[in-house]
């Protein structure tokens, strides 16, 4: 008998208002890691657009999605989540949080496998890069630790970057129109590794409860964030956000789908730690690979793959019939 959906449409709705800010996302993989025991995110294949059945979904805990802070077409945010999964880190969440109470803005604290998540919601989408020049200089002036961010030499030896501390999402000032930046988890979804929800603080333990909390929270305008970030700069220490090196111009040929090598292979696959072990499409063309697992894929990213007899991948496209294509530039 199926259970009836925890979801309706109307919390489906005001969940997509509150959270969803572009229609790419990914989904946590339900087996974990066999080595670390976690359980990864991987977009789905193609150009899969998130449609409000995949919310309910991730809602009623059959799947767990993760969300992208920035839309590229505006390079604008309507949300700012910082995660932190530290010693302390709930202690430093409380601190921010604070922080951002004295200058009007509310922030709603969301629990986590080992820390938390604090979020912030924009009455309008801002600018990326106005979101982490406000919370990294608030990070900064409450002595924070960042993640990734330059360290003064020799503070500690042989480590130039700080390896825990606070993360800021969005993780980029801007973002290709192809690219996508980073994802964090969807919040109020069943978390795959643990099997359970991690709910927000301040509301009862409901979908609805929780929805109704998080829609009553006061929403940080552009005109307040405007004079947040007035004369400010990201910290030199932080971490570079990834910078555009070939932007997606109107009028060009649309991005080509990405090859995803699992789509085109029909034989038994064996998983062992990290990656897939299967049959070399290229070697079994050739006559060899009899024990079929020349062929290794790693399981977090399927678009690294290598054979163990030295076939290349284009070599092993080619036998799967999708050959690399390559361009040629003439000179006038």
């Amino acid at each position: 008998m199926q259970s009836r959906p925890l979801a309706t449409d109307d919390l489906v709705t005001r969940y997509i208002e509150l959270f969803v800010n572009r229609r790419a996302y990914t989904i946590q993989s339900s087996t974990p890691d066999s080595e670390k025991g976690r359980c990864y995110y991987y977009r789905p294949n193609g150009r899969v657009s998130l449609f409000n059945s995949t919310i309910r979904n991730h809602l009623d805990g059959r799947i767990t999605i993760g969300l992208y802070a920035i839309n590229p077409t505006t390079q604008r945010c309507k949300w700012v989540a910082i995660d932190a999964d530290y010693s302390n880190a709930l202690e430093d969440l409380l601190k921010l949080q604070w922080e951002l109470h004295q200058d009007g803005v509310e922030a709603a604290l969301e629990k986590s496998r080992r820390g938390g998540h604090l979020w912030i919601f924009a009455e309008q989408p801002l600018l990326a890069r106005d979101c982490r020049v406000y919370i990294h200089s608030l990070a900064r002036r409450l002595k924070l630790p960042v993640k990734g961010a330059s360290l003064q030499p020799g503070s500690l030896p042989g480590r130039t970057t700080l390896a825990d501390g606070i993360e800021v999402f969005p993780k980029q000032d801007q973002i290709p129109l192809t690219e996508f930046g980073n994802a964090i988890r969807g919040p109020l979804g069943v978390h795959r590794g643990v099997g359970k929800r991690f709910w927000f603080y301040g509301a009862d333990y409901t979908l609805e409860a929780q929805i109704a909390y998080l829609t009553r929270l006061k929403r940080i305008t552009a005109k307040e964030m405007s004079s947040f970030v007035s004369g400010l700069k990201i910290p030199p220490e932080t971490p570079l956000a990834k910078l555009i090196t070939r932007p997606f111009l109107p009028g060009a040929n649309p991005p080509r789908r990405e090859f995803s090598i699992l789509e085109h292979l029909t034989g038994t696959k064996r998983r062992n730690g990290r990656n897939y072990f299967t049959r070399c499409p290229s070697c079994a063309r050739q006559g060899r690979d009899k024990s079929g697992d020349n062929l290794a894929i790693l399981i977090a990213d399927p678009r690294k793959y290598k054979c163990w007899a030295g076939c290349s991948k284009e070599e092993i496209r080619a036998a799967l019939g999708c050959p690399i294509r390559t361009y040629q530039r003439f000179s006038s």
